[in-house]
């Protein structure tokens, strides 16, 4: 990414006060615990500009070995997402996994300072609640101070099951609590995203039925008997979720790299052919919102703008993807709203030009009432970096600080901690408090020490020149007399 791109993208001073849009793209994949495909344009939709992504994953490699690689190093489809979205000016802001479980929030670098108060919990339903195969992984956040809740879910399977899920979902609903005063409870959010594999079926129509009706894109013969659709019209907890229409194909169950649904001949243990599965709507994503708009087609125009609205764009599966045997999902949502936050919670940038052999400084200053605390840091980022901790180097603000001068401080960075090649940087601080990045600084060049080495090897090289010539000298002024 070019710097210059960057300082565009930085510019918070061009955020319009009364009115703001947030292009989001959700994706919902049960990857059948297989590695990440060749590419992710299509699921990415990369061609279009987004402002933040959100990723559910289900049945991610989950071996033991797995997981206890995952704690030390990033696993491989947090990277792939990570390689792909960083060059493109996207940060993951926020992570969490159970098991098999994965939720991944990315955003545009020009919004990491408006999104705040990040949280995550999970609720494991598996045998009992005692396994994490099945659950709940959820992320929460302030964005330009509206909260927004992100809950990915793998509900029991099997066609029997469907009170099964619902009870787990209520109770996924009930148990997890965020910490703090503002908004502990998911149902309180301003938006609340629900998606995953929630496993719901089409009950009644049987297998040749069902495939037959895909086949001839007569989707709506079985809407009427998705069991999803039949809950939202009877079931409490699910009031106020909505949904797009299902205009796209079951994403469940196909065979592995085709489109082409469950032809398996498999034995099970006493020699029985297993039987196949019925194609269903298993993959999907849905929203409620809390006494606020609801806009699922175009912009509804009012003398008063509401103050946060949703709006689904598009709803569509992926068939182009056959690692596993679900398809994925994505939902691509504008979210408009009035900034509750329309600064920065904190201003930095450098002091003075910095080199690499060189201590430098960082100048910063905080509204009032900022949330600080004494395990606050300012981090030296590579300006394509890929999430919070990708720092090069951090300086604690407190034992750091070295000057105060009204509201703005300094804060010292050793030269021996700033990276000898030099480079195009950002700095950014973090608030334990809030839990999240609330300033991000214009990118910025350092000098490489090289340069500066280069320059002290050629002085010593002239001074050593130097003497040996004057000592030449006078070794022939003394042969002469």
């Amino acid at each position: 990414m070019d710097i210059g791109d960057l300082s565009q993208l930085l510019r918070v001073s061009s955020l319009d006060p009364s009115l703001k849009k947030l292009k989001l793209h959700l994706v919902t994949w049960n990857v059948g615990t297989a590695f990440p495909p060749q590419d992710a344009d299509h699921l990415l939709q990369l061609d279009m500009p987004m402002d933040m992504y959100v990723i559910g994953l289900q049945e991610v490699n989950c071996k033991i070995i797995n997981i206890l690689s995952d704690f030390v190093f990033d696993d491989p489809w947090s990277l792939f997402f990570m390689d792909v979205l960083s060059s493109l000016g996207y940060v993951k802001v926020a992570s969490i996994r159970m098991q098999g479980l994965m939720l991944l929030v990315f955003v545009k670098h020009q919004h990491i300072p408006f999104i705040q108060d990040i949280r995550t919990n999970y609720t494991r339903t598996g045998l009992y609640g005692y396994w994490g195969n099945k659950g709940g992984v959820t992320i929460r956040m302030s964005i330009y101070g509206h909260m927004v809740c992100f809950m990915n879910c793998h509900l029991p399977a099997h066609m029997e099951n469907a009170n099964q899920r619902l009870d787990d979902f209520e109770r996924i609903l009930e148990v997890q609590r965020f910490e703090g005063q503002s908004v502990p409870v998911i149902l309180d959010h301003d938006a609340l995203f629900w998606f995953g594999d929630l496993n719901f079926r089409i009950a009644d129509h049987g297998i040749h039925f069902v495939r037959e009706t895909i086949n001839n894109l007569q989707f709506s013969l079985l809407w009427e008997n998705d069991q999803l659709n039949l809950a939202k019209k009877k079931e409490a907890i699910l009031q106020g979720f909505m949904e797009g229409p299902l205009l796209f194909k079951p994403t469940y169950k196909f065979d592995l790299h085709s489109n082409t649904y469950d032809t398996r001949r498999k034995k099970t243990l006493f020699g029985f052919n297993e039987k196949k599965r019925k194609p269903a709507w298993t993959d999907r994503i849905l929203w409620k919102l809390k006494n606020v708009s609801q806009v699922s087609e175009e912009d509804k125009k009012s003398e008063e703008d509401p103050v946060f609205t949703v709006t689904l764009k598009n709803y569509i599966s992926h068939m182009c993807y056959g690692i596993s045997d679900h398809k994925p999902v994505t939902g691509t949502f504008m979210l408009q709203l009035k900034p509750l936050v329309s600064s920065p919670l904190v201003t930095l940038g450098p002091i003075g030009e910095w080199s690499a052999d060189e201590d430098s400084l960082v100048s910063f200053s905080a509204v009032p009432d900022f949330p600080s605390s004494v395990w606050d840091w300012i981090g030296l980022y590579k300006v394509a970096f890929r999430h919070i901790h990708d720092y090069v180097t951090f300086a604690w603000v407190k034992d750091n600080e070295i000057s105060c001068s009204g509201n703005v401080k300094q804060v010292y960075i050793n030269a021996d901690e700033i990276p000898r090649g030099g480079g195009k940087f950002v700095l950014c601080y973090y608030c334990h408090n809030i839990q999240s990045l609330t300033g991000i600084s214009q990118p910025f060049q350092i000098k490489p020490a090289q340069l500066l080495e280069e320059k002290k090897f050629l002085v010593e090289n002239f001074n050593e020149s130097d003497e040996l010539d004057r000592s030449k000298w006078s070794e022939l002024a003394s042969t002469s007399s």
